[in-house]
């Protein structure tokens, strides 16, 4: 059994990391598909619905498959906070992130979530291209 943490947050992104975990996960693995939002006047009621859309991607796309649980967090700390807490929580086996190329030289970018997930996690990652060279 494999433990996945999905961090989400947007629809486009949840249907990417999917598709990298379609040939991936199986019958005996979870998924935790997790958004997280800052919360108070940083947040409004388009963020949580643009943030439960995203996650309820994951559940569409991968509930027949495996277990999936969503999680959206609206707790004040930063996503990446959320994201390696919820990690520790699971005990998950592999953390998958979304990471932008940019055109015409193709140079990753790594979002300030993305880079401080991949510079504090302990656990093995998956940084999956949101965007086709």
């Amino acid at each position: 059994m494999t433990t996945y943490v999905l961090a989400t947050n947007h629809v486009d992104t949840s249907a990417r990391l999917c598709d990298y975990l379609l040939d991936r996960v199986s019958g005996s693995d979870e998924v935790h598909a997790v958004n997280s939002l800052p919360g108070g006047d940083a947040t409004d009621s388009d963020d949580v619905r643009d943030g439960e859309e995203a996650l309820n991607v994951v559940s569409s796309r991968l509930d027949t498959i495996t277990t999936v649980e969503t999680h959206q967090f609206v707790r004040g700390n930063e996503p990446d906070e959320d994201i390696l807490e919820h990690a520790a929580d699971v005990d998950a086996d592999e953390i998958v992130i979304g990471i932008r190329r940019r055109n015409p030289t193709a140079k990753v970018v790594f979002g300030s979530t993305a880079q401080r997930v991949l510079l504090h996690s302990d656990r093995p990652m998956a940084v999956v291209p949101l965007v086709e060279a």
